[in-house]
């Protein structure tokens, strides 16, 4: 259903079974999947693809022009996934050059004004607790789970399964499948609950926390903690993707205890 008090562009694609609601306002260029719900004076702005079974609640704002000052209108684009929820006065940037696009993923909740920054590409089954607020060009991988406040500044990788803190400073990359909190941002152990849940099994759980006690607790400096564990770990599908992922960490990644 669509309200008459809607502002609907005749070029928007709009799918099945699809509700727009009083005074919101869906611009040319935008396509929205089958059962999505707009609630009232949400914008969706041109350049911006919304899945099914999603919704988008009060005040949100999709797609606008980002805050680039190096942004020249090139086409990019903002592309959210299926069933994910965007919360009230949210706001998501679109790409710049960059990536040509920012994007989140299927199943992510998105609580009210958080902002993604223009090229953030957010993973699946992601949430972002309220006022969460990230940069331009951060990558934040499936499953991870970002309380309250949390700002984050560019270019930084935010790992699978990690979980962040409310009230933290992301100034490096987060490895996946840890926990993060304090000032400076530093480990604190390994997302075990959060782990358990997603049903990984208790010698895999045991495994990463071996490799991330070589890497942050033994008091040893990056670039021979990952010695250790390449040397003397064995080699697993979890070892490869940690040591990959914090090898790829040009600016570095969090501190250790």
């Amino acid at each position: 259903m669509i309200s008459n008090l809607a502002n609907v562009s005749p070029k928007a694609k709009i799918g099945n079974n699809v509700t727009i609601s009083a005074f919101a306002t869906i611009y040319e260029d935008v396509e929205i999947g089958d059962n999505t719900f707009i609630h009232p004076n949400a914008v969706i702005y041109p350049d911006t693809v919304i899945g099914n079974n999603c919704q988008i609640f009060p005040g949100a704002i999709i797609g606008v022009v980002n805050q680039d000052l190096k942004y020249k209108g090139e086409k990019s684009n903002t592309v959210i996934g299926n069933n994910t929820v965007i919360r009230e006065y949210a706001t998501i940037h679109k790409g710049t050059a960059d990536r040509m696009t920012t994007k989140v993923g299927n199943n992510c909740l998105i609580m009210a004004y958080t902002h993604l920054g223009h090229d953030c590409l957010i993973g699946n089954n992601v949430i972002i607790a309220n006022n969460g607020s990230l940069a331009g060009h951060i990558t934040v991988e499936d499953y991870v789970i970002i309380e309250g406040v949390v700002a984050a500044q560019q270019f930084v990788t935010i790992g699978a399964h990690s979980f962040v803190a409310g009230a933290s400073l992301v100034r490096k990359s987060i490895p996946p499948y840890i926990r993060v909190a304090r000032e400076p941002l530093q480990f604190i152990g390994v997302n075990t609950i959060g782990l358990a849940r997603r049903g990984f099994d208790k010698e895999v759980i045991k495994q990463i926390e071996d490799i991330y006690r070589i890497i942050f607790v033994r008091g040893h400096n990056i670039s021979n903690a990952l010695d250790i564990v390449e040397n003397e770990m064995p080699e697993t599908p979890i070892r490869t993707q940690i040591l990959e992922f914090i090898k790829a960490q040009k600016d570095g990644i969090i501190k250790g205890i």
